[in-house]
């Protein structure tokens, strides 16, 4: 196939581990993260010249522990506005895997195209023996260059698998095979070509009421984590943190200590939304759960990981403040 031929696909690097390196070809730990760009990353993948026109911007070079709100909304404006480019065939994000859950479970909510999002990343540093960054990635190109990549809505490929936004996570701290999804893959990569074979019900991406267009600023929250031994410190923690939302992490069915109602009632009192959650990781937490939610006015998550809950929560909160509507859109995506 001529080159004039070939889908065009635009690479764009925020740094993380795929572009991480060590002193050590053995040290897979050890290393720093984003310390080359994405012409060093493009040059690794030469093969994947075969699969589609390449071009390469660095959006940032960063650990993605340390991704902000801010940027997390600047990279949405510019992904949009790269798929709105006309001969823009597909986006690759390469990206930090710690948090690349929360940045595809939001590019899957507020990116208003059907044109590939992939993102990648890579759990060694380029440094490493067996490396994983450069299969990642040209795998990640593979699947944004497919056709039956469209309107899948935004897609993580790590290790051969092809996940989506809505549901993929990060379970393992140094494994290869890191990710995984509750309900299983969509599909896999074989031989640089992406198999299909299911679909994701929930609203995403053309379908959702979100539009990164229309976001200026996100609201602040954060995560209260359940442990045995929490106490009513946790009062002082959330008055002086401020939240405009609060997601608890809780036991179980969503469940929460009875010494934590009284402060998180009191912060929702103080115009917080309270979302109940679980950590264990999986599941759907019922509406009427151990905190009676049904009555103070709580939110409880279908089945969305408190750091997903967040995302969803700010984001509901810049269309919409009253409680049912709030609901209505954790039962729906």
């Amino acid at each position: 196939m001529v080159a004039s031929a070939l889908p065009h696909i635009v690479v764009l690097a925020l740094g993380g581990t795929i572009a991480g390196s060590a002193a050590s070809a053995t040290d897979a730990t050890g290393y720093r993260a984003a310390t080359t760009g994405v012409d060093d990353l493009l040059a690794r993948v030469p093969d994947a010249a075969r699969l589609a026109r390449l071009t390469g911007e660095q959006f940032a070079n960063m650990d993605s522990s340390d991704l902000t709100d801010e940027v997390l909304l600047a990279l949405a404006r510019r992904v949009s506005a790269i798929a709105a480019e006309p001969g823009v065939d597909g986006v690759v994000i390469t990206h930090g895997t710690d948090t690349m859950e929360e940045s595809a479970y939001f590019l899957n909510l507020v990116l208003t195209t059907s044109v590939p999002v992939v993102l990648t990343g890579a759990m060694r540093p380029a440094t490493a023996l067996s490396a994983d960054g450069p299969m990642n990635l040209h795998a990640a190109v593979a699947v944004a260059a497919a056709a039956s990549s469209s309107r899948q809505g935004v897609l993580v490929v790590m290790n051969d698998e092809i996940h989506s936004g809505r549901d993929v996570t990060k379970t393992s701290s140094t494994r290869v095979g890191a990710f995984g999804s509750p309900y299983g893959p969509l599909g896999v990569v074989v031989a640089g070509r992406p198999l299909y074979y299911r679909s994701v019900a929930r609203p995403h991406t053309t379908a959702t009421e979100f539009d990164i267009a229309a976001i200026d600023a996100l609201p602040r929250a954060g995560i209260v984590f359940a442990h045995s031994g929490i106490d009513e410190s946790l009062a002082t923690v959330i008055g002086a943190a401020g939240w405009d939302i609060i997601v608890h992490a809780g036991f179980g069915n969503g469940t929460v200590a009875n010494r934590v109602i009284a402060p998180l009632e009191a912060a929702r009192a103080g115009g917080a939304v309270v979302v109940r959650a679980t950590r264990t990781g999986s599941g759907h937490v019922s509406a009427a759960g151990a905190s009676g939610d049904l009555v103070n006015g709580w939110i409880s998550v279908d089945d969305q990981s408190p750091q997903r809950a967040r995302i969803l929560a700010c984001l509901a909160l810049t269309v919409t403040r009253d409680h049912d509507a709030i609901q209505r859109i954790f039962d729906t995506y």
